[in-house]
């Protein structure tokens, strides 16, 4: 057995033991070559750990109590849609299952090393798990040019794109969801900002629309019970629950299941941070011992420690029903949405610094996401659909075609498969936008290190 097999291996094994037990054996490493004493490292790792467990739980939670409630909608609704919704956990079965997949992990670590060296980025991207969504895109771009360097390529180029917008975001991530010293590269959440970039500064313009502000603490604040998250959340579930036509009994036990995710989400995202917050002084104190030209480091991590802001939930819960039904009406869609509606957050994470909370214009912007993102997740289904293919995924019974929100709906993925459509012209596009933001981060670092 070669060298690379081994390692190969070992990384398979690393990434095979999943989320919740990778970050925390990842955490206390990092603590450990940060400076950390042990029994401090260890505590946090675990902390990390515990966190994720419990954010797995409620998310787990949400939607399997979800699913059922919007299937049963879509059988009473009659809709008829072609391409399956199979979900983000087979979209990443998927994307590591492929030739890209099998490298992806040593390609996105060393451009990390390269860009944190070069100065070109400040985010230490230890969510190794999440890597696959650079795999699931350098894999449609793998099948849609037939040509793994291409493959491999893309996934690197995202892998940069990912590192810079994490940290264009990063201050607006510790600002809104309070979580200092943090980033989040997270794959599909980084795919949404340019898009809401632009629609709130298209807000700005529009007579009217400029003047609403509906800030999801002060609305808390101002209807009181009626505006806290276990209200919300319970009162959105049970409507969810009377439009799946459920009982009393049903329908009712879904809206206390729903205001309890909206509460829980927020408090294990609390406890990741309890253990996230040791290992990023420990970070401090590491760049400013060792690279002192830095401005700041920010520890990259899964964007579920962002989802449990007030306005990211309370988005999240209205465009469950509100996404399948514009499913069944938008003109030449054939996607239904159903079994990655959980991760309706997850999308959302990023848009609310940029929306600064505001509820009105992160639903604006997420209605927006919700019909590009099914038109996206139609179109790239047969690229998909062939990856699944070949990677031994069994297809549901009764279905030609799958997508998935994520990160079938992302339109960073989408993008870069039809730039690679030129092929060589294609990469040089991609290299040069790259290059160009990698060269405005390195100023921005530059600058923020002097204190300007």
């Amino acid at each position: 057995m070669d060298i690379f097999q081994i390692i190969m291996d070992g990384i398979n094994f690393v990434v095979g033991l999943g989320s919740s037990v990778m970050m925390p054996i990842v955490i206390t490493l990092l603590g450990l070559i940060m400076g950390a004493k042990p029994g401090k490292a260890i505590r946090a790792g675990l902390t990390v750990g515990v966190g994720f467990i419990g954010l797995n739980l409620v998310i787990g939670m949400l939607g399997g109590n979800l699913g059922p409630a919007v299937q049963q909608m879509v059988t009473n609704y009659g809709l008829s849609l072609t391409v399956i919704d199979v979900g983000w956990p087979a979209a990443a079965a998927i994307a590591f299952a492929t030739k890209v997949g099998a490298l992806v992990i040593p390609i996105a670590l060393a451009v990390n090393i390269v860009m944190i060296l070069t100065k070109t980025t400040q985010t230490v991207n230890i969510d190794v798990w999440n890597f696959w969504h650079y795999a699931f895109t350098g894999s449609l771009v793998y099948f849609a040019t037939n040509n793994l360097a291409f493959g491999l390529i893309a996934a690197a180029i995202q892998a940069a794109m990912t590192l810079i917008l994490a940290d264009w975001t990063a201050k607006g991530v510790e600002e809104y969801c309070g979580l200092p010293g943090v980033s989040i590269p997270h794959g599909l959440s980084v795919a949404f900002v340019p898009v809401a970039l632009v629609i709130n500064k298209v807000l700005d313009y529009v007579p009217g629309i400029n003047k609403i502000n509906m800030d999801a603490v002060a609305v808390q604040k101002k209807f009181g019970l009626f505006g806290e998250p276990i209200l919300v959340g319970s009162v959105l579930g049970a409507v969810i629950g009377a439009l799946a036509g459920y009982d009393l009994k049903g329908f009712l036990s879904l809206g206390i299941t729903m205001g309890a995710a909206l509460v829980l989400i927020p408090k294990m995202a609390g406890l990741l941070m309890e253990g996230l917050i040791p290992i990023s002084d420990a970070a401090s104190e590491f760049v400013e011992k060792h690279f002192k030209s830095n401005a700041k480091i920010y520890i990259g991590l899964d964007a579920a420690v962002g989802i449990g802001h007030p306005t990211t939930l309370a988005v999240s819960l209205i465009l469950v029903p509100l996404s399948v039904l514009i499913a069944a009406i938008l003109p030449g869609n054939q996607f239904l949405p159903f079994a990655d509606l959980a991760v309706l957050p997850f999308l959302f994470v990023l848009v609310v610094p940029i929306t600064k909370g505001d509820l009105f214009r992160t639903l604006v912007v997420g209605i927006f996401i919700v019909v590009a993102g099914l038109y996206i997740a139609t179109d790239i289904a047969p690229l998909l659909t062939q990856a699944a293919a070949d990677s031994g995924f069994t297809m549901p019974v009764g279905s030609d075609l799958i997508s998935s929100i994520a990160d079938g709906a992302s339109p960073l993925s989408w993008a870069f498969v039809k730039i690679y459509e030129f092929k060589e012209i294609g990469i040089a596009i991609l290299a040069a936008i790259t290059a160009g933001m990698a060269f405005v981060n390195f100023k921005r670092i530059a600058k923020q290190a002097k204190g300007e």
